[in-house]
């Protein structure tokens, strides 16, 4: 199960360059090997610009012109027989609970609607064989408190991709108490079955400010949909400090690696500052579609030997601790 962070992609200026890339493979060696120059380069620098979105870039830079886009085909979900083949089959499960006020709510909903028509976006689509994906939204919160906003619409071109962004930026705010991380997984989990499509991965997107404390353990859920064959990227929202009186926790980006994701190529992009926000799920979608995997890693340490570093129940604790219980 690999894991890895990405924080800083671009050193002074590390680009793709200006020239056309040929193929899809090379667009993924090229694009890999600046991955593995980024996790070189990556360093906690809390206060600095966030650099996610230069990669993103640097695809529709260095891929534009090289695939050409085919007629964009109606969204929607085909029930035939013989179930048609997607790339991804992308999950986003969003944090609604009542530690998210209002105006982020806004912007992380306006992320993902920015993120669907953006250029760099739509060129990733076109890396996959099939160039096209599926999407479902699902906002959560409590144990029990998550909502499918929108079900699978399948992209495969701006026009699809405009109607997609257009149904998620309409759907009403709302806001729930508590917070089950697993609660979300699960539910997301369980929307892959019934897809009506056949895809190549199976990717859930989980975005949130604070840490589970309701539900199943977060650990041992990842482990059960990891065990499916699903990975689990995460957006860890750290745009709030911690005080007496929240729940929230320091090193929240820790706890996302450690508890929360999984899955061959997972990733976390934290985000610190809000004008980062709209940038990271950018960057953070066009790699879920790019379909861009970390080079070989060492195999991780068993979690005996190097357990994680920070309790995956600090949240279950700390309500406890709250409400004497």
């Amino acid at each position: 199960m690999g894991r890895w962070t990405v924080r800083r992609w671009i050193e002074n200026g590390l680009t793709i360059g200006r020239r056309t890339i040929g193929s899809r493979m090379e667009a993924r060696r090229t694009i890999g090997s600046r991955i593995a120059e980024g996790r070189e380069a990556d360093r906690p620098h809390r206060g600095r610009r966030f650099a996610c979105l230069a990669l993103a870039a640097a695809l529709a830079a260095g891929l534009a012109g090289a695939l050409p886009l085919p007629m964009a085909q109606a969204a929607g979900v085909s029930r035939s027989t013989a179930l048609p083949t997607v790339d991804v089959a992308l999950v986003l499960a969003v944090d609604v609970s009542y530690s998210m006020d209002v105006e982020e709510q806004a912007l992380q909903r306006e992320g993902y609607a920015q993120a669907l028509v953006s250029p760099e976006f739509l060129t990733a689509l076109k890396l996959g064989p099939n160039g096209r994906i599926i999407v479902a939204y699902v906002e959560w919160a409590g144990d029990g408190e998550q909502k499918l906003v929108m079900p699978w619409r399948m992209i495969d071109g701006p026009e699809s991709a405009r109607a997609v962004s257009a149904e998620i930026a309409s759907a009403p705010l709302r806001r729930v108490y508590r917070t089950s991380i697993s609660g979300g997984l699960l539910f997301s989990a369980a929307l892959f079955p019934d897809s009506g499509y056949k895809a190549l991965r199976q990717v859930i997107d989980v975005s949130g400010d604070g840490v589970n404390n309701q539900g199943p353990r977060v650990d041992t859920t990842r482990d059960e949909v990891v065990s499916r064959g699903i990975t689990i990227n995460g957006l860890p929202l750290m745009l709030k400090r911690p005080n007496s009186a929240s729940l929230d926790i320091e090193n929240l980006d820790q706890y996302y690696e450690d508890c929360v994701i999984g899955g061959p190529g997972a990733f976390v992009i934290p985000v610190r500052e809000r004008e980062e926000f709209i940038r990271a799920i950018k960057t953070k979608m066009v790699l879920e579609v790019a379909g861009v995997k970390p080079p070989p890693r060492a195999p991780l340490v068993v979690p005996a030997v190097n357990p994680p570093r920070v309790s995956c129940t600090v949240g279950e604790r700390i309500w406890g601790e709250r409400w004497n219980n």
